[in-house]
């Protein structure tokens, strides 16, 4: 019985160490593992790993500039604004800019920022990879935070956009918020 769980556990250490191997082999042969193009070698160049040259993002449309503005509005009393007010970016490239929030109250305080785009159809077009209005933030009284906006515009926008403004609406969240009116019947005095 001994001799036969040996045999079974030096197979299961000989198939795991096997398995990098065989995954290298599966991945280059259906070209999953984009992520490691650097260690393999590019067409027509003869060069591999770190003396290759990996050929830049054709996704860019270079032709074209759009101007995205920023806006930023605080629901309370706290200062929120972005670090620059517009940039300049080709559709399909990186761009990130800062915001900065400050909680200026002498209360702790869980807030959170909702997105709003213009034009409208710029929203379907407007891909944020990384933004803070994902989440819901405490901050400490005084507690000053930055946190960015991380984005690519389609290349695919129409070719009349030239301008987008991203707005912010930074708001409380858990707050005391009033409750909502509740409607009176009408009493038997008023009826006719």
């Amino acid at each position: 019985m001994v001799g036969k769980l040996l045999v079974v556990a030096v197979g299961m250490f000989a198939f795991g160490y096997a398995l990098i191997p065989i995954y290298r082999a599966i991945c280059e042969a259906t070209g999953i593992n984009i992520l490691a193009i650097s260690e393999r070698q590019l067409p027509g160049s003869g060069l591999t790993g770190k003396d290759a040259r990996v050929p830049g993002n054709s996704q860019i449309d270079r032709t074209r500039l759009i101007t995205v503005e920023f806006d930023a509005n605080a629901r309370g009393p706290w200062d929120f604004k972005p670090e620059r007010r517009s940039i300049q970016v080709h559709p399909g490239e990186l761009a990130t800019v800062m915001y900065e929030f400050q909680n200026v109250q002498n209360r702790t305080l869980a807030a959170q920022a909702i997105p709003s785009y213009a034009p409208k159809q710029a929203a379907a077009h407007f891909n944020k990879l990384e933004c803070f209005c994902f989440n819901q933030y405490t901050l400490a009284p005084g507690e000053k935070k930055q946190w960015p906006v991380a984005f690519v515009i389609d290349p695919r926008i129409s070719k009349d956009v030239t301008t987008i403004t991203l707005s912010y609406t930074f708001f409380e969240v858990g707050g005391k918020t009033p409750a909502a009116p509740v409607a009176q019947a009408p009493t038997s005095a008023g009826r006719s």
